[in-house]
């Protein structure tokens, strides 16, 4: 099955130090590129070292890689841009890479001086096609879809590849399938080969960033999910509080976070600008 694409899409997955997005770093990123009208994909697969972040004990156990596998590695800063290119203005998909996967690697972008820009990327988080359909792990969904084991399995490149056949396997076995919520509601054929679809199906609409401290209220307005500013308009509270506006663009937030602030301060601004002309 070829996936029908409007414009490139990638698929990835990172090995990390730990699970936090802030405060680890990526030492395996694999990428999976596939491009309108090309039936070949490209494929991208490095070693990074994480500098002075060392690698948990409990990180290693998932993975198997040591510090010293990583060593003389390079480290993400040198290529950032290798890799900024090779995504492009692509679309991004993974598995449970909306929660993990594309924070982390805002923040190593960041951190190299690049920006990931999100406003115009769909996502596709193939964990949440799975977890609402058939609720289940990587390596179950490899075997319940694709009637195969992982090789490898927590290698990056081989989940990446799993990854693949198992959005392939789910487009082929849910096609035309209706997703039953409760006795009142029905969802139509909620998996299609359509990426803007599978974006809408697998992204939380009610949070904004992994790290969940921004989150949409039930009028569809941007609202803090922490702190004393609590479910207040987060543009308001921005503009108004710009000790608070200041506090977060300089703490240890996101930069996921952070480049959403940004953007509901301009924009806010730009409204009370146009109010005062």
């Amino acid at each position: 099955m070829e996936f029908n694409l409007k414009k490139a899409l990638v698929f990835f997955d990172i090995e990390a130090t730990g699970l936090s997005v802030v405060r680890d770093r990526i030492i395996q990123i694999a990428m999976i590129k596939y491009t309108p009208g090309n039936p070949e994909p490209e494929e991208l697969n490095m070693l990074i070292n994480p500098g002075a972040t060392l690698i948990s004990e409990e990180a290693r156990a998932v993975h198997g890689i040591s510090n010293e596998d990583v060593a003389r590695k390079p480290t993400f800063e040198q290529v950032a841009q290798k890799i900024y290119n090779f995504v492009g203005d692509s679309d991004l998909a993974g598995y449970n890479s909306n929660r993990y996967d594309i924070p982390m690697l805002m923040e190593e972008f960041h951190r190299a001086g690049l920006e990931l820009d999100m406003d115009k990327r769909s996502t596709v988080d193939v964990q949440r096609i799975f977890y609402k359909m058939e609720p289940r792990t990587l390596s179950a969904a490899y075997r319940f879809y694709c009637e195969k084991h992982i090789e490898n399995a927590h290698d990056a490149l081989a989940d990446v590849r799993a990854t693949v056949e198992v959005l392939k396997g789910q487009l082929k076995k849910y096609k035309d399938v209706d997703l039953i919520q409760n006795e009142e509601e029905t969802i139509k054929a909620p998996i299609q080969n359509d990426i803007k679809v599978l974006h809408d199906f697998t992204t939380d609409l009610k949070t904004i960033d992994a790290t969940q401290k921004l989150k949409y209220n039930s009028e569809g307005t941007v609202v803090f999910n922490f702190g004393k500013y609590v479910n207040q308009p987060a543009a308001e509270v921005l503009y108004k509080d710009r000790n608070y506006y200041n506090w977060i663009l300089t703490k240890e937030f996101s930069s996921q976070v952070k480049q959403m602030v940004r953007k509901l301060f301009k924009e806010y601004e730009k409204e009370m600008e146009k109010k005062e002309a």
